[in-house]
């Protein structure tokens, strides 16, 4: 498929409607995308035409859901080049990906006094499931710093890292400064000390290429609903041998083998941490999610991106009293920033008014803000259905609000 944006755009039900009569710009998508009509199309498709609870029946339906939900897990494999499909593990989103992993890493290879590196950059998804790990165990979490043009200071890494060092947890993109951090790197000095790498995929999947076997990651989590597929799924891709060695997050049908009162077993991978019905329609129309992507393919749909970024950056530094925070070259298609003198909260607010939809406050990234000092921004977000256009709309309306105040 040739990067057609009018046909892409088309493809959006939701991109063609006024809000308070104004056309949509809808620039919130590093919160959550939109969906593709034939994303639609696929999640209505199951439900009146083969929903039926998934493994556990013989009847036609039951099969069919079976087949198609397991066909997105190999195609998630297939996505980020994962050597197998019992590393694919489906949950409702990164969040709960971040969650299982901190309990059953930790109760595995976590003892008390270990320690675990974790950045400042971090969303709180990426910080506070460590925490409450580290409090279980009674171990510690180092933090790695920041730079003030939003660089991960990964020269002070290696100094960071103890003998008790067991993991480090990163985000593979900044969801409020679009840093694209050098996670082969990382995992090169993080495996070179027989540390483990987290990696929160969250920013990343829809943006870039994910090779997990060529990044050497330990874990890596992302979400469907900022991959233009429905919001309650999630993966976690975690390497075989950690995840043979962790124990189920929770319990239920499905990641039983037998059940006794003097014992239970587990199945095997990757079920024995997908307990209970999962979000069958949504792991279906996930995979037509992923389809919609590689058709379009990821790098054209990043490289777009860029020029967007750069379009929209190339305005905003010009306009008096504006600051951008993440500033390093090498980013995703974010930009968080302030203007002096008016509240983020106040121009999310009016902008909306002119149809543009931002993202304000702090963006769950408290640290992140405490470092710049600040309470929160305003964030762009961009998708490849986004357009220069738009972006112009927004310049427009963003210097009346200011001239406002």
């Amino acid at each position: 498929m040739s990067f057609d944006l009018k046909k892409i755009r088309e493809d959006f039900p939701i991109l063609q409607q006024k809000i308070y009569n104004r056309p949509l710009v809808y620039f919130d998508n590093a919160a959550t995308t939109q969906r593709p009509q034939l994303v639609i199309d696929a999640l209505t498709r199951t439900y009146t035409e083969y929903y039926g609870n998934i493994h556990r029946a013989a009847h036609f339906l039951a099969d069919k859901a079976t087949l198609a939900y397991e066909e997105t897990r190999e195609k998630v494999q297939n996505l980020i080049n994962a050597e197998s499909r019992e590393q694919i593990i489906f949950t409702k989103g990164t969040t709960e990906s971040i969650n299982l992993a901190a309990f059953a890493f930790g109760e595995s290879y976590i003892q008390e006094g270990d320690e675990i590196i974790v950045s400042e950059m971090e969303h709180h998804s990426n910080i506070v499931p460590w925490q409450l790990m580290a409090g279980r165990k009674g171990a510690k979490i180092i933090v790695l710093p920041i730079d003030d043009k939003g660089r991960l200071e990964i020269e002070k890494l290696e100094s960071l890292i103890s003998p008790r060092t067991k993991l480090i947890a990163v985000t593979h993109v900044s969801n409020v400064l679009g840093t694209i951090n050098p996670i082969k790197q990382i995992t090169v000095l993080a495996h070179s000390r027989n540390v483990r790498i987290f990696v929160d995929g969250a920013q990343a999947a829809a943006h870039l290429l994910i090779d997990v076997q060529d990044l050497d990651v330990d874990f890596y989590a992302f979400s469907a609903h900022k991959m233009y597929g429905p919001n309650g799924v999630g993966v976690l891709y975690g390497k075989k041998e950690l995840l043979e060695q962790m124990p189920p997050y929770q319990g239920g049908g499905e990641m039983i083998s037998e059940v006794r009162f003097s014992g239970t077993t587990y199945n095997e991978l990757p079920y024995k941490f997908e307990a209970g019905t999962p979000n069958i329609s949504g792991v279906i129309a996930f995979g037509a999610a992923i389809d919609y992507l590689e058709n379009i393919g990821i790098e054209h749909a990043a490289a777009w991106e860029t020029v967007l970024l750069n379009y929209a950056t190339d305005q905003l530094r010009p306009i008096p009293g504006l600051r951008i925070y993440g500033t390093q070259a090498d980013k995703s298609a974010v930009i968080s920033f302030n203007v002096e003198g008016v509240h983020f909260f106040d121009l999310g607010t009016m902008l909306d008014k002119f149809g543009i939809a931002v993202r304000t406050g702090h963006h769950c990234a408290d640290p992140l803000m405490e470092h710049f000092g600040i309470q929160g921004t305003v964030r762009a977000s961009f998708a490849f259905y986004n357009t220069k256009e738009e972006i112009d709309v927004f310049i427009e309306a963003l210097k009346k609000v200011i001239s406002m105040f």
